[in-house]
């Protein structure tokens, strides 16, 4: 320690274990990478927004996943261009489900060489080291510079929307009053927002364009309506049809029926007329 520098020459950087002793070491940080599913076909899904390339894809082919709700999944094979894949999991995903991969990315640690030649010096006492980063800051009054992806941004979330429960007519009647839904009253049409739209001053094109659109749904709904009849009409043909075949079949039917029933009756005295005879 220097007398005028109040801090130390060297200071503590990290603390940790020595595990063992390796020239090629590797230093990893934890890393959660995030995706969201964009199709969903019962246990197998679509997910992009994870990696930007195929080639990361297949890198963490066979990695575990994990999603929101906890259901857990691996990844399979890369989809398109853009870093989408296909993955595979217990149960099917919702739309709305986040999907998580943790890993471990590999930091690289700055190697620095600084000889000190204090011994070299006829006065040992006034040399100085290199001053830190931190030392120069101090003494210029300097701010580090801010990262962009360092700052904290809000965070928007989509508004979900839910589709009302429809309950069946015999549960909602063995339900109790309290918990039977209501009724909700439906919007009249000639409310005030109707009545201020329906008085906007139109222009001639406008007008023109408007027309044309009548004139192309008055021609469209006119061939619809003469589908219709004719579809009647060809309907009303086959049920006439179909009830002559009906008819005259049943008749056949009688008619076999009405044989059948005779040679029966004929054989059953014939029968009896031998057990008496």
């Amino acid at each position: 320690m220097n007398a005028k520098n109040e801090q130390n020459s060297f200071r503590i950087g990290a603390t940790g274990t020595v595990v063992e002793l390796n020239a090629a070491f590797r230093i990893v940080k934890k890393l959660k990478l995030v995706g969201y599913p964009y199709e969903i076909h019962k246990n197998t899904s679509f997910i992009r927004g994870m990696f930007n390339s195929p080639l990361e894809v297949a890198k963490f082919t066979g990695a575990k996943l994990k999603s929101v709700s906890g259901i857990r999944g691996t990844i399979k094979k890369p989809e398109g261009p853009k870093g989408n894949f296909r993955a595979t999991f217990e149960d099917k995903l919702l739309m709305s489900d986040i999907v998580f991969l943790n890993t471990w990315a590999e930091v690289s640690v700055e190697k620095f060489y600084n000889p000190v030649s204090s011994l070299l010096l006829k006065n040992k006492e006034q040399w100085q080291g290199m001053k830190t980063v931190g030392q120069l800051r101090f003494e210029r009054n300097m701010k580090p510079k801010q990262k962009k992806d360092s700052e904290y941004t809000p965070i928007v979330r989509k508004k979900r929307f839910f589709n009302p429960i429809n309950i069946s007519k015999n549960l909602r009647t063995n339900l109790p009053f309290k918990s039977q839904p209501k009724n909700k009253r439906k919007k009249s049409k000639n409310t005030l927002e109707a009545q201020r739209f329906s008085q906007i001053v139109v222009d001639k094109k406008e007008r023109k364009k408007r027309h044309l659109l009548d004139l192309v749904n008055t021609i469209s709904n006119d061939k619809a309506r003469k589908r219709r009849k004719t579809k009647k009409e060809s309907r009303k043909k086959a049920a006439k049809k179909n009830a002559k075949t009906d008819e005259a079949l049943s008749d056949l039917l009688k008619a076999r029926k009405k044989t059948r029933y005779r040679k029966f009756g004929q054989k059953q005295k014939m029968i009896e007329a031998k057990r008496r005879g």
